[in-house]
């Protein structure tokens, strides 16, 4: 690389910095992703969580990817900072180059990408799949042949590759989204959507009324009578009846108007 100016080698450091932080808030982004609102957006028709979704199938070939790339990419850029460091600096150089390139790295090609991706998931994985999907076709013989090794490895310390995790939610968990979501859902349809997961903690005789117990108004009564019935009713609906309440077919349900 004698030939290629300082200037030059600068510049495409710089690049390879760039390059890896793109890995690095890839891959957090990817994996920080809320899976339930992807797959709705999916659903919606939304191409890039199309593209995400499908990226995620498989994900042990798309962290495969993020890694051989960011490693390459980072072996290709220390070896750069070597080369400027002791063109500008001598001997001393890769001390140097040592240092700076550590503290860039960490700090311009780690730690920011991926706090701003822990942040913002959506949209740092959303644009990063446009580029992660060529790729990985591209990539696809040397991200195959890294995991295969690395099953291979996996099934010698006896650790099984073939468990798929369940997605599903618990109730638990379902409740905590439920109270979390506070500021989406109204109080009463949050209250709705918590006693759904309490309803098989209810019996019949908590939602039915005896039929002993059931408020009915004879309409053969006098009006005054059923007038004093439903305004001392404390029920909304009354059951009407003739002759005799308890057959169904002279049953119907009547709505108290306020008075």
């Amino acid at each position: 690389m004698e030939h290629i100016s300082t200037t030059t080698l600068i510049i495409t450091l710089i690049v390879m910095v760039i390059i890896s932080a793109y890995f690095s808030g890839s891959e957090t982004g990817m994996m920080t992703l809320n899976r339930y609102r992807l797959r709705h957006m999916a659903k919606q028709g939304n191409r890039p969580a199309k593209r995400v979704e499908k990226l995620l199938r498989k994900p042990d070939r798309l962290i495969s990817l993020v890694l051989i790339g960011n490693n390459l990419v980072n072996i290709l850029a220390s070896a750069l900072g070597t080369i400027v460091g002791m063109r500008l600096y001598g001997d001393a150089g890769v001390a140097i180059a040592t240092g700076v390139l550590t503290f860039v790295v960490l700090v311009f090609a780690e730690m920011l990408p991926k706090t701003i991706a822990a942040l913002y998931p959506e949209k740092v994985a959303y644009p990063s799949s446009f580029l992660l999907a060529p790729l990985q076709v591209l990539m696809m013989p040397l991200v195959w042949l890294l995991n295969t090794i690395t099953r291979i490895l996996m099934r010698m310390m006896g650790i099984r590759t073939d468990t798929v995790i369940s997605s599903a939610l618990s109730k638990d968990e379902l409740r905590t989204i439920v109270n979390e979501s506070r500021s989406q859902i109204s109080r009463r349809n949050q209250d709705m959507l918590l006693s759904v997961l309490d309803l098989e903690k209810v019996s019949v005789n908590d939602i039915m009324v005896p039929r002993n117990e059931i408020v009915g108004i004879d309409i053969n009564d006098d009006w005054k009578s059923i007038v004093r019935q439903l305004t001392h009713s404390p029920h909304g609906r009354i059951v009407l009846y003739a002759i005799r309440w308890t057959m169904p077919s002279a049953c119907c349900a009547f709505v108290k108007p306020t008075v």
